[in-house]
């Protein structure tokens, strides 16, 4: 009895260990590399590593497949809800989230006539798809934020270009649109959100 429960020359738990290593490698890459480097936010990397490896646990320890898919759903599920329970998430850490828990889960199941380079492929592929993307974005990523404009004169031309120069002087900012939020005749002043490139 006491040979069994400290036995671990089992070909089941270094399998699992090999995958472990495998997701903790890919999560690192993931989280540490590409997601803290567009971020900068420390605190979602420890829900997001403690997040990973407690799903890869708990999908290892399912053995049924059919029962780790309707895991995977609840699981899904669960963070949903906490979506909604606690404080609000960026999209942006919400996608991240996801694609922890579908590494994790991926590399949690055992499918015993797949190979395990196929497994490696799949998580390269994840990781590269998070790095295009993260990289697409930055290269057009777009930031706003809000102005009391006073040359009402200029706005009501509707000249384009000519408001677009100015607000770019006032802000320092290559300005390349704006919208016209509100207007006060009375104050002779007008509300805008303004949109310039990173």
């Amino acid at each position: 009895m006491t040979d069994t429960i400290f036995n671990l020359n089992v070909g089941d738990f270094w399998g699992v260990m090999v995958r472990f290593g495998i997701t903790l490698i890919y999560l690192f890459i993931l989280l540490r590399v590409i997601y803290f480097k567009y971020s900068k936010n420390e605190s979602s990397l420890f829900i997001f590593f403690s997040m990973g490896i407690m799903i890869f646990f708990l999908g290892t320890m399912m053995h049924v497949v059919y029962f780790e898919i309707g895991m995977a759903f609840g699981l899904f599920a669960i963070f949903h809800i906490l979506r909604f329970r606690t404080r609000t998430f960026p999209v942006k850490d919400m996608a991240y989230m996801f694609t922890t828990i579908g590494l994790s889960l991926i590399n949690s199941l055992k499918l015993l006539k797949f190979p395990l380079l196929g497994l490696l492929i799949f998580n390269t592929l994840i990781i590269i798809s998070a790095y295009l993307l993260e990289i697409f974005l930055f290269k057009y990523k777009v930031e706003s934020y809000y102005l009391i404009y006073d040359n009402l004169e200029l706005l009501k031309s509707d000249k384009k270009q000519k408001i677009l120069n100015d607000l770019s002087i006032i802000t320092g900012k290559n300005i390349f649109r704006f919208k016209i939020l509100s207007m006060n005749c009375r104050s002779k002043v007008a509300r805008l959100e303004i949109f310039y490139k990173l």
